[in-house]
Parts: structure tokens; C-alpha cells; sequence
């Protein structure tokens, strides 16, 4: 038989229990594959702002929150990215961060929108994704349209180019943004002279990139990611290949100086990233880099900083909504204004960012400079 005070004891201890709720937030990237870097990169991001979250004790409705973060892997694979979205449906997450690539977002996006389930990408820019007309779909960088598009005016306006080469890797992601580069460089007036194409995991461009040097380009525009848009550049210098080499966020990482080697010759890359910071937010994201670099060992590559904004971000509705209902946070997911380490957060009618920012890279040195940052 329990002793009085002890029955009393786990009463109260059963009773403090039942009042914590854990809410469980997926987050899918690729963990495996030549994206391996970045989608890790992505996944602490989430994990530092899960981590904060319950260091501070989070009330939804006058009850203590757990959070809890399911983390699965897509390996840039959309079969795989669906199936880890029905594998956190069935797990009855209240939300999602993810996916990294457009190719695995926007198949996934159907699966959580017919489940209700918000999602928040920190990294998909294909316009498409914001264009399904699922009220569930958020993303907190800008698109292709707004990146490809500066990138193609920059290109005829600021670096002269008038003869301009076009190389996608297939992906949504790569072929989207390569498409929106060509319509600002010939809106701006410059001629696409070449498109080619290669896969996200080729590593031989000579065959490509000898047709291309026929046809004597100020620039080549690389739609695909870093894993693949370094050797190329080691293979362009290999031929004697002189023109500009410019690309989005998937390129514009801090591994590209280690995956070029001598390819990456100073002030020969122009990329930019959805996203970056005016210099009135510049502290904290230079706060955040700081802290990341102290929890993981590890500078941050390129998406954690909107990972941990699109945590943030969700659970901010959630507290708004009292609940981590997705039925009832939702509808203050839409009109939400969240102060960000990566500047002001809200969405339009489709689920995009309100004024995304763009940043304009090049490389000196082997490491990355801004160049400028812009709207």
C-alpha cells in the first residue's frame, strides 16, 4: 500500500505531467548526398531554435511546451522527400521546416497541405511552391523570380556582359532559377548565345563546356548547387574558359572555395543568396553566426540562420493562436510580422516573404565578399 504523502506526490506529479504538451515540428533536408553540408547546415539551425525554446519555457494556453524536432532525410531526392513527408504526417507533427530543394519541396507540399499541416521552407525559391494555391505553404527567402531575375540584370547592367551561356542541372530548382537568370538578362538586352544541360551529380563538363567556349560568352550562368558548380569551375579553367561564372544560393556557399580549388579565381564568381541582411539587422545575424559556431564546431553554411527564423517564426503563430492546433495558429501564420536574426518576417496572399533580400557574392582569396545587398 502508498503511504498517503507518496499517493499525494504522484497525484501532483502525474497532474504536472499531463499539463506539459509536447509539440512535435518535423524538419526534412538532405542529410545524405552531395547537399549533405547544407542540409545539416539547415537541420541545427532548427535544432538551436528547439533548443532555445525549451530553455525558456514556452506557455501555449497556460500549459508548459516541450517541443520536440523529427528530423528526416530526403537526400535531394523527391521520392524520398515524399515519403518522409507522409512519415512526419503520420507522426502527427503540428508543423513543418523544410524542405531544402525545390525538386523535394514542392511534391511534399501537396502531402502537408491535404493534411493541414503548415510548412515553412528556409531554402525552396522555385516560384511554383507559393504558386499551388496551398494556404499551408510558407517560404522565408526570396524566389527565383526575384533572384534569377537580379541576377540576369546585374549581369548585362553592372558587369557589361552581352553574350551570356546557360547551363541547368534539371532539378526544379536549377532550371527554375536558370530560366528566371535568361528572362532579366534579355529583358535587360544581352543574348543567350548557348543553353546546355547537365544532372545534379555529373562531374564531367568538358563536352558542355567545349561548346560553350565556341561560342566566345562574357558569362556562364549555372543553375544547380555548389557540389556541382566547383568542379565545373575547375574544368572551365582546365580549357581556358575566361568568362564570368555566375549563379543563386545553391552555388553561392562557403564550400564552393574547397570544390573549385584553383578554378575559383578572384572576382571571376558572382552569386547571390535569398536573403541577408540590412545593415540595421547585421548584429544579429553576426550574433547568431557566433553562437552557431559555439554550439556546432562549425561556421554556418548558408541556410540555419532561416531554419532558426522558421521555427521562430511558427511557434510565434502558435502563441498568438494560444494552441498548436495547425486549424488554429494557422490563420496568425498568415498575417504574422516576426522580428527574424534574418530581418522582418511576414507573408503575402501566396506564402511568400514580404521584400525578400537578396545578397550579391564574389570571391577573393577563396572565400566569399558581399558585394551588396539588395531588394
Amino acid at each position: 500500500m502508498i503511504p498517503l504523502a507518496g499517493a499525494i506526490a504522484l497525484a501532483f506529479a502525474g497532474s504536472a505531467y499531463a499539463e506539459e504538451q509536447i509539440v512535435k515540428i518535423g524538419h526534412v533536408g538532405p542529410v545524405t548526398g552531395p547537399s549533405a553540408h547544407l542540409g545539416k547546415d539547415m537541420e541545427n539551425g532548427a535544432k538551436m531554435a528547439i533548443e532555445e525554446l525549451n530553455a525558456k519555457g514556452v506557455m501555449l494556453d497556460g500549459k508548459k511546451v516541450k517541443f520536440v524536432l523529427l528530423a528526416e532525410d530526403d537526400a535531394s531526392d523527391p521520392k524520398q522527400g515524399t515519403a518522409a513527408a507522409q512519415k512526419l504526417v503520420d507522426a502527427k507533427v503540428n508543423g513543418v521546416i523544410g524542405h531544402l530543394n525545390s525538386g523535394t519541396t514542392i511534391p511534399a507540399s501537396k502531402i502537408y497541405f491535404e493534411a493541414g499541416i503548415p510548412q515553412i521552407s528556409p531554402a525552396a525559391t522555385n516560384p511554383k511552391y507559393t504558386q499551388q494555391g496551398f494556404n499551408s505553404a510558407f517560404r522565408i527567402v526570396a524566389n527565383d523570380g526575384q533572384l534569377g531575375g537580379t541576377l540576369g540584370r546585374y549581369a548585362v547592367k553592372t558587369s557589361h556582359a552581352k553574350n551570356i551561356a546557360v547551363i541547368d542541372d534539371r532539378t526544379a530548382y536549377g532550371q527554375g532559377v536558370a530560366q528566371e537568370f535568361s528572362k532579366g538578362a534579355k529583358g535587360a538586352g544581352a543574348t543567350i548565345v548557348a543553353e546546355q544541360f547537365t544532372n545534379d551529380k555529373a562531374t564531367d563538363f568538358n563536352a558542355i563546356l567545349t561548346s560553350i567556349k565556341a561560342k566566345k560568352p562574357d558569362v556562364i550562368f549555372f543553375g544547380g548547387m555548389d557540389a556541382v558548380g566547383g568542379p565545373m569551375l575547375r574544368q572551365m579553367k582546365a580549357l581556358g574558359i575566361d568568362a564570368k561564372f555566375m549563379g543563386g544560393d545553391g552555388l553561392c556557399t562557403a564550400e564552393l572555395g574547397k570544390l573549385a580549388g584553383d578554378g575559383l579565381i578572384d572576382d571571376h564568381v558572382v552569386c547571390a543568396e535569398a536573403g541577408g541582411v540590412v545593415e540595421k539587422d547585421k548584429k544579429g545575424l553576426d550574433d547568431f553566426k557566433a553562437k552557431f559556431q559555439k554550439q556546432y564546431g562549425t561556421e554556418v553554411k548558408l541556410y540555419a540562420p532561416y531554419s532558426y527564423d522558421a521555427v521562430m517564426t511558427m511557434v510565434d503563430a502558435m502563441q498568438k493562436a494560444k494552441s498548436s492546433d495547425p486549424k488554429k495558429y494557422l490563420p496568425e501564420l498568415t498575417k504574422i510580422h516576426h522580428k527574424g536574426v534574418t530581418g522582418d518576417i511576414s507573408f503575402d496572399a501566396k506564402g511568400d516573404i514580404n521584400e525578400g533580400t537578396l545578397t550579391l557574392y564574389t570571391y577573393k582569396g577563396g572565400k566569399r565578399t558581399i558585394l551588396a545587398v539588395t531588394k
